[in-house]
C-alpha cells in the first residue's frame, strides 16, 4: 500500500512539473504572439503614414572619425582557438597593470565605454570588447552559438589571451548578464565584480514572473524571439527604432550635455547596420528562456551595483534583491535621473563611484597577478 501511495506521488509531482514546464511555456508563445500583433500594427501605421521610406535604410560603408580616436585606445584582434571565432577589443593602458575588462550590452559594441577607457586607463589595462555577434568581432548566425556558457567561455579565453589569470570585471545590460555568470563558474579570476543596470539573473527571472509590470517592460524579449522579423523592424525607417532607444524621451540619453552626437549615433549605427550585425545580437536574446533558471547562483567577488533610477527597461526594486546571491561585499548606488545607458548618461558619476568601490578592502594590489 505504502509503495502505490509512493508511486502515485511521484506520478503527481511529474504531472504537476509537467504541467508548469507546459504553462510555462505557453505563456511565452501567447505573448511571443501578442508583441507580433503590436509590432505588425506599427509596421502597418508606418507603411500608411511613410510608404517610401518605410522599407529604406542604409548599409554605412565608411566608420566616423570618433571610432578612431586615439585617445580611446588601441584596436587589436584576437582569435580565439577554442571557439575558432575572432574578435575585437579596444585596449588602453599600459600592459601589466591590472586588467580591467568591459562587456557591452544590447545593442552597443565597445564604444559605449569610451568614458571609462580615457578614465581608467591610467591605473590599469582597460579593454572593451566587441562581445560575439557585435561590431568588428565575428557574427555566427546561428541561435545555438549564443547559449550562456559559450558567451561565458570567451570571457575566460579572452582573459588568458591577454596574459592574465584574473581581472576587474565590468559589464553593463547583457554584458552585466554575462558578467555576472562568469563571476559565479569563474570566481577566481574575478577580483571585482562591477554591474550596470543589470539584475542577477536569477532575481530577473524571479521577479518578472512574480510582478507583471516587470514583463511588460521585458515585452522585447519574447518579441526578438521571432526569426527576420525583429530585424526589419529595427531596420525600417533607416534604424528609427534603434535611433530612439538612445534618444526618445522615454528610453534615451536624459542628461542634458550627455546626448548622443550626431557623430556617436552614427558610431552605432556603422556597427548594426552591417550585415549579420542584428542578427547576431538578437541572438543573446534567442536562447535566453530555455538558459534559465540558473542551477548555480552566487557571486564570492565583491559586487558594485550601479542603476540607472530612470531605467526604463527593469525596474529598481530588482537592484536589493541582488543582495541575496553574493557572498561577500555588496555595495548598491542608485543614481537619480539617469537612464539605462548609465556609463555615457552619468559618466563622472559612474567613474567616481567605480574608483570609491576600487580603493576600499584589499587595495588596488589586490588586482595584480
Amino acid at each position: 500500500m505504502a509503495r502505490v501511495i509512493h508511486n502515485l506521488l511521484l506520478f503527481v509531482i511529474r504531472l504537476a512539473l509537467k504541467i508548469r514546464v507546459l504553462g510555462y511555456w505557453s505563456l511565452i508563445y501567447a505573448y511571443c504572439a501578442l508583441c507580433t500583433i503590436v509590432a505588425l500594427l506599427k509596421l502597418w501605421w508606418n507603411i500608411v503614414l511613410r510608404p517610401t521610406a518605410t522599407f529604406q535604410w542604409v548599409i554605412r560603408e565608411t566608420p566616423p572619425a570618433c571610432l578612431n580616436d586615439t585617445s580611446l585606445g588601441t584596436h587589436c584582434y584576437v582569435r580565439i582557438k577554442e571557439s575558432g571565432l575572432r574578435f575585437h577589443y579596444v585596449a588602453a593602458g599600459e600592459r601589466g597593470k591590472p586588467l580591467m575588462l568591459f562587456l557591452h550590452g544590447f545593442p552597443e559594441f565597445w564604444f559605449s565605454w569610451r568614458y571609462q577607457l580615457r578614465e581608467f586607463k591610467s591605473e590599469f589595462r582597460v579593454v572593451a570588447i566587441d562581445m560575439r555577434g557585435y561590431g568588428e568581432s565575428d557574427l555566427p548566425l546561428s541561435t545555438e552559438c549564443y547559449r550562456f556558457d559559450y558567451l561565458v567561455t570567451d570571457v575566460k579565453d579572452i582573459v588568458e589571451y591577454l596574459g592574465y589569470n584574473r581581472c576587474c570585471l565590468v559589464g553593463h545590460d547583457w554584458g552585466g548578464t554575462i558578467a555576472w555568470l562568469f563571476a559565479i563558474h569563474y570566481p577566481e579570476m574575478v577580483t571585482k565584480l562591477i554591474v550596470l543596470n543589470c539584475p542577477h539573473p536569477s532575481v530577473f527571472t524571479d521577479y518578472a514572473l512574480r510582478h507583471p509590470s516587470q514583463l511588460l517592460k521585458s515585452s522585447h524579449f519574447f518579441f526578438f524571439q521571432l526569426p527576420r522579423f525583429p530585424e526589419l523592424m529595427l531596420s525600417i525607417n533607416d534604424f528609427k527604432a534603434l535611433k530612439a532607444l538612445f534618444t526618445s524621451r522615454s528610453t534615451g540619453i536624459g542628461r542634458k550635455g550627455r546626448w548622443l552626437t550626431a557623430e556617436d549615433l552614427e558610431a552605432y549605427l556603422y556597427a548594426l547596420s552591417q550585415p549579420g550585425a542584428l542578427t547576431g545580437a538578437l541572438n543573446y536574446y534567442r536562447n535566453v528562456f530555455s538558459s534559465l533558471p540558473l542551477s548555480h547562483n552566487h557571486v564570492r567577488s565583491p559586487v558594485l551595483l550601479l542603476w540607472g533610477e530612470r531605467d526604463a527597461f527593469l525596474e529598481q526594486e530588482m537592484a536589493e534583491a541582488c543582495r541575496l546571491y553574493i557572498r561577500n561585499h555588496f555595495r548598491l548606488n542608485i543614481i537619480s535621473g539617469a537612464s539605462h545607458w548609465l556609463q555615457q548618461d552619468q559618466p563622472d558619476i559612474v567613474n567616481t563611484l567605480i574608483w570609491t568601490f576600487l580603493k576600499e578592502g584589499e587595495g588596488r594590489k589586490s588586482y595584480r597577478n
